[in-house]
């Protein structure tokens, strides 16, 4: 996990835009004291800064927040709200305000997610040897790496959001089973995915997810069957959502492995029909 970030994205309305601009000016300057309403509202919610994107009279805003081990959605909701109310009593224009302006892009994918971050972004990675390659996965690890140029180019075709086989299958499956918000997949499963061909003729391969939200502590984690499947992981409570993530992405990598070699080797449909719902 390299970074943490959940928002809530709030806009203000103003008569022009030279007091939406004004305004931006002020709400930095006083980013302390929203820090302080903030710690009124949650016990582990943090702010940690205000993207500001102004257009016309409106400034479009988003708070960035740490939220420990919950997703923390509603909890920045609750804790925006808080900010926002302040910031309507205090400034001089007294602005109107949406509690959301639709830039959190929550539970929707979106470019933004990709570049600053939503829930956690995830890095795994690992070294496929040349020689395993061959003797599990059936494929030489320079096939692989022109695999990855080719799908690249079908990827930026269809516009897709993951770059990889696939992301959806297990973050859902996790989701699901861990008592995740399910419909959190249309953001988690967006990411990069990148390989590159070793001297030696490894493969270097890794998926970036900047998008997971995931929790150990509240909503479904505590149902009986979601907590117990938890625990059997050690990611139950607190401390524990880092490392539910980087599962979480070490099971999007596996899936891109098995999948991806399936089609090189030419066993993608043999393997649905042996081991799959027609067996």
């Amino acid at each position: 996990v390299v970074k943490h970030s959940m928002q809530r994205a709030p806009v203000f309305l103003f008569d022009t835009a030279l007091e939406a601009r004004e305004f931006g000016k002020w709400l930095q300057e006083n980013i302390d004291s929203v820090r302080g309403v903030v710690k009124t509202s949650t016990r582990t919610g943090r702010l940690t800064e205000i993207e500001q994107y102004p257009v016309a009279n409106m400034l479009y805003t988003r708070l960035c927040y740490t939220t420990g081990d919950a997703a923390g959605q509603n909890m920045t909701g609750k804790a925006t709200l808080f900010a926002c109310e302040w910031i309507r009593a205090n400034h001089p224009l007294k602005p109107r305000y949406l509690l959301s302006g639709n830039l959190d892009t929550d539970k929707k994918h979106s470019a933004m997610n990709m570049i600053q971050t939503r829930g956690k972004r995830v890095i795994a990675e690992f070294v496929l040897k040349r020689e395993v390659a061959k003797e599990i996965l059936r494929v030489d690890t320079e096939w692989l790496y022109r695999f990855r140029q080719i799908a690249g180019i079908g990827t930026m075709q269809a516009g897709a959001t993951y770059a990889g086989a696939h992301s959806a299958n297990g973050i859902a499956a996790l989701f699901i089973a861990t008592g995740q918000d399910a419909a959190n997949v249309a953001e988690s499963h967006a990411g990069i995915t990148y390989g590159e061909l070793l001297d030696n003729g490894d493969f270097y391969w890794s998926v970036t997810l900047p998008a997971v939200i995931c929790a150990t502590y509240g909503g479904g984690t505590a149902l009986p069957t979601q907590r117990e499947c938890l625990e059997m992981m050690d990611c139950f409570g607190t401390g524990k959502a880092d490392k539910l993530a980087e599962i979480i992405a070490g099971v999007v990598l596996a899936g891109d492995v098995s999948l991806s070699s399936a089609i090189l080797a030419g066993e993608w449909v043999s393997s649905h029909e042996k081991m799959g719902r027609n067996r």
